[in-house]
């Protein structure tokens, strides 16, 4: 699949079915708009001169940022504010690779992003981008959102961290977030320890700093060579401290097993795939199993108390490139995929531990026309899963809805001539969001229930979609599923 970031020339504010937002090299506020007819993304065209709004009633909370080069990959860190974190203001943590234009500029990001505000379902204060001033609210006087905007502007922290080349891919340890894998362009994965940066931000003023354009220069912890090409697989084991799986475009897997201050690097690879590996997870509940996605189509799940080949055949899901995987944290059996094609499938592993790999389909959807760039349940709900894709919308997705006749045709009742819904959509489609250009990659945040971060060639976003349920299910929730 296409890993590069397109770069664009010009940047133009789009919408969605549902919401949107724009993003720049600063934090950006949402613009607000009227309703408007249903405009169907991949399907309809906007004529010249036309452009989406969003609905901020979609968003509890709705910002774009940006660290400076465009990045392909990054992760947030789990922080001690709080292990489930529902009220406002939020503060959150994360750690970013960049794409720049010259492999000397590259850096690691990390960054703090404090004063997040929002209200729960209700608009996001509107604010002119563009000096807009047809965008005020009825409901409020001009003063008001002028003094409200102040009020909830978020603060942007950074610590940049020079890096040789681009950064595929970055991941933090769940147990120790200041320790992270990056996995470079330059054929290495280097582990770090950011601990002296996360503390800096943790210490910052309460202001955006004024000068944060300086690049430290740091050493990795290990340096691992061994890939004989560059890669974008890499996974820290959620269940033992320590353990890493790296994969790449060689069809090899590598195991790093930890030392006291060190980590060994198995020499012989895992090998079971017929062309490049794409994606790693570890099992959310078995520390020594793990599951890989390539270009050859397959999903192989390996137990590394096995030898260096795959428990059962590598299982064929998808027509085309099999590019991310995602297995469920909540309910162990299942494992989203997403693909060159667009489709995502859902498959219980089950079935294939028992032979049974053609029952293994749960779920299917073609909703997407372009390649699928990212996908991840969430951590709070079991049938609930965010997709990106390089068509330039993040999905949201749950599994347990099913179409409910009676409750569409009331809906139309109400709605009248100020929807034209598509027929075709899936009842399991529960939010659209657009506004970012070449999306990459998205994760859910793992303290903050409902808040999803992105990134794309033009930064990041920062949403929470009102229609994301704020109750907290316990972390035995099962999973119930009709397709």
């Amino acid at each position: 699949m296409a890993r590069t970031i397109k770069r664009s020339r010009s940047k133009k504010t789009k919408g969605s079915r549902k919401g949107e937002a724009s993003s720049s090299s600063s934090i950006n506020p949402a613009v607000a708009s009227g309703p408007a007819q249903v405009w169907q993304p991949g399907v309809d065209a906007l004529e010249e001169g036309e452009e989406l709004q969003f609905d901020p009633e979609a968003y509890n909370y709705l910002r774009g940022f940006s660290i400076g080069w465009p990045c392909l990959s990054f992760d947030v860190l789990r922080d001690q504010l709080g292990l489930v974190r529902s009220e406002f203001p939020h503060t959150l943590y994360g750690i970013a690779g960049t794409q720049s234009q010259k492999a000397s500029w590259n850096y690691a990001g990390i960054f703090k992003l404090s004063n997040i505000k929002g209200k729960k379902r209700e608009p996001i204060p509107s604010s002119g981008i563009d000096g807009d001033d047809d965008m005020d609210s009825d409901s409020s006087s001009d003063e008001d959102d002028e003094e409200t905007n102040e009020d909830t502007e978020p603060i942007l922290h950074l610590q940049r961290v020079a890096h040789e080349g681009s950064i595929n891919r970055i991941r933090s340890m769940n147990q120790n977030p200041h320790i992270c894998a990056t996995w470079g362009d330059t054929g290495h994965v280097q582990v770090w320890d950011f601990s002296s940066f996360i503390a800096s931000l943790e210490d910052s003023e309460t202001v955006a700093d004024k000068d944060n354009g300086i690049i430290h220069h740091h050493v990795p912890l290990k340096v691992f060579s061994g890939h004989k090409d560059e890669g974008y697989a890499i996974d820290w084991s959620p269940k033992v401290t320590g353990r890493l799986v790296s994969g790449d475009c060689n069809k090899c897997i590598h195991l790093w097993e930890p030392s006291s201050s060190d980590w060994s690097v198995d020499t012989e690879p895992f090998v079971g795939h017929s062309a490049s590996v794409e994606d790693l997870q570890w099992n959310p509940t078995e520390e020594n199993m793990f599951a890989s996605c390539s270009v050859d189509g397959t999903i192989a799940i390996w137990d590394i108390r096995q030898g260096r080949k795959p428990c059962y055949a590598p299982v064929k899901v998808h027509n085309s490139d099999v590019n991310v995987i995602s297995w469920n944290s909540l309910a162990g059996c299942l494992i989203a995929s997403g693909c060159d094609d667009g489709s995502i499938s859902v498959h219980d592993i089950r079935a294939i531990e028992t032979g049974e790999s053609g029952k293994s389909l749960v779920a299917h959807f073609a909703y997407h026309k372009h390649p699928i760039t990212s996908v991840e349940w969430s951590p709070y709900e079991a049938s609930t899963l965010a997709v990106s894709s390089a068509d330039n919308q993040l999905t949201i997705w749950d599994l347990s809805l099913e179409r409910d006749a009676e409750e569409e045709a009331e809906f139309k009742a109400k709605m009248k001539e100020q929807v034209n819904a598509p027929q075709d959509l899936p009842p399991q489609l529960l939010f659209v969001h657009q506004g970012q250009k070449d999306l990459k990659e998205l994760h859910w945040h793992p303290q903050i229930h409902g808040m999803i971060i992105s990134t794309a060639a033009d930064g990041f976003n920062v949403l929470m979609p009102s229609n994301i349920d704020a109750t907290i299910p316990s972390a035995g929730a099962s999973i119930t599923m009709s397709m």
